[in-house]
């Protein structure tokens, strides 16, 4: 009679962290607080989804809404995309351009844009650089789980270069009309 094999020894599982990366992705090298209305913008030069540089420099004289998403092509998102796109002419007619801003790539961008009907320009943060210097990326409650990842919020920054209204954590529905209320 062969002998039992004795069932293989269980490894230790290994201690969990209280916070998890919602992705692989890493985090921006470095993370600055959000700004506040009142505090000097901090510049940016990031690729639209066409390939074509923005900066805030030459943004100077508008208002600029920038608001931060976490992913392409996901409910939310596409639902805050659309409203901002709805509302355009309305923005502009106030001398405000919008940007998205998400650490997708030109090709997602262009890809979620042609897809779910968004008209306003998309910033690709590859490298997470701007996302981390608004302070767009941290610890955030996932359904129900403390998680590490971009943070959906949005700054209203001055025709100066200033915060005019700081938004640290959105609910993407009515959030566009919100913030075209705060321009008066």
């Amino acid at each position: 009679k062969p002998a039992a094999k004795k069932p293989a020894a269980k490894k230790p599982a290994a201690p969990e962290s209280s916070v998890k990366p919602a992705a692989k992705k890493e985090a921006p090298a470095v993370v600055a607080p959000m700004p506040k209305p009142g505090d000097t913008a901090p510049d940016f030069s990031a690729k639209d989804e066409n390939g074509n540089v923005v900066t805030l420099a030459s943004l100077r004289g508008k208002n600029v809404v920038l608001y931060f998403y976490p992913k392409d092509s996901t409910p939310g998102c596409t639902l805050e995309g659309q409203q901002f796109t709805k509302l355009a002419a309305d923005f502009a007619a106030k001398n405000t351009v919008v940007y998205g801003v998400s650490a997708d790539g030109e090709a997602s961008h262009r890809k979620f844009k042609e897809k779910c009907g968004i008209g306003i320009p998309l910033l690709a943060d590859t490298d997470r650089s701007l996302l981390g210097s608004y302070g767009a990326f941290g610890e955030k409650n996932m359904y129900g789980k403390i998680v590490l990842g971009i943070i959906r919020s949005t700054f209203l920054i001055g025709p100066d270069g200033t915060i005019r209204a700081a938004w640290p954590k959105v609910k993407a529905d009515g959030h566009a009309a919100e913030v075209l209320a705060a321009l008066g």
